[in-house]
């Protein structure tokens, strides 16, 4: 069988590039997609280091003519994808009576406008080789948190997204899911830990008493549940929201 191509967005650092490198290690070429193309270098480094194939892609993903044209690269570098995870996002937290317009439209924009574009531009290649995954990133805070009005409304939709995604391209051997992280180590909640004026090990720590595994997560957990989902094992799971939170979230 010829050797599948998977694109991962955000796939810089954080989960994005933990997945990234657990998909090569699987057997897929990656394509390594971020804002700026010279951003996902150490990702691909590191997966050709281990043996496996990728190339760096640099996109907004909310940007359609530059989804466009990353998509193109990578059908012209690597093959026609048919695994895609929707992994790029950013935080623009505040309270909504302080939150701008802007803050609001940005989020919004890479996560669901990002998801919408990157999805309708390579689920042709899915539906030609009757063989597709898709996979959206959303978060526990899809059911609501303080100061997260715009991510959680983005993380909601996510959901939405992901179950008529699943109804429209379930006939052509597509599926799709959602994995809904909650605590994970990555640059986002150390950024977090720094807007609210506490160290980053305090943080994990004081995060960590509220899960009742007792640790905080990291990006390989969200790898690894990705994984399951692209492969042929999970062809019968679609429309799906895995919550990866190290315990039930309600």
């Amino acid at each position: 069988m010829p050797q599948r191509i998977a694109i991962v967005t955000g796939a810089a650092r954080g989960i994005g590039a933990g997945t990234a490198k657990r998909l090569a290690a699987d057997g897929f070429a990656v394509a390594v997609l971020d804002l700026n193309e010279a951003d996902g270098a150490e990702t691909v480094a590191e997966i050709e280091k281990a043996g496996g194939k990728a190339i760096a892609v640099g996109a907004d993903v909310s940007n359609a003519e530059q989804v466009a044209a990353a998509v193109d690269k990578v059908v012209a570098e690597l093959g026609e994808p048919t695994v895609l995870v929707n992994n790029a996002g950013v935080t623009r937290d505040n309270l909504i009576f302080k939150m701008s317009e802007n803050d609001w439209d940005t989020v919004i924009n890479v996560h669901l406008r990002g998801a919408f574009l990157m999805t309708r531009a390579t689920q042709k290649y899915m539906v030609a080789a009757k063989w597709g995954r898709i996979v959206n990133l959303s978060s526990t805070s899809a059911v609501g948190n303080r100061g997260q009005v715009n991510y959680s409304a983005a993380k909601a939709g996510m959901q939405g997204f992901t179950k008529t995604l699943a109804i429209e391209l379930g006939k052509y051997g597509v599926t799709a899911n959602a994995i809904a992280p909650g605590f994970i180590v990555t640059d986002m909640t150390a950024a977090t830990a720094a807007r609210l004026g506490v160290s980053f090990e305090d943080f994990q720590a004081g995060a960590a008493t509220q899960i009742p595994v007792q640790r905080v997560g990291k990006p390989e957990d969200i790898a690894q549940a990705v994984s399951f989902f692209v492969s042929d094992a999970s062809g019968f799971v679609s429309g799906q929201v895995l919550y990866v939170a190290g315990g039930p979230v309600s």
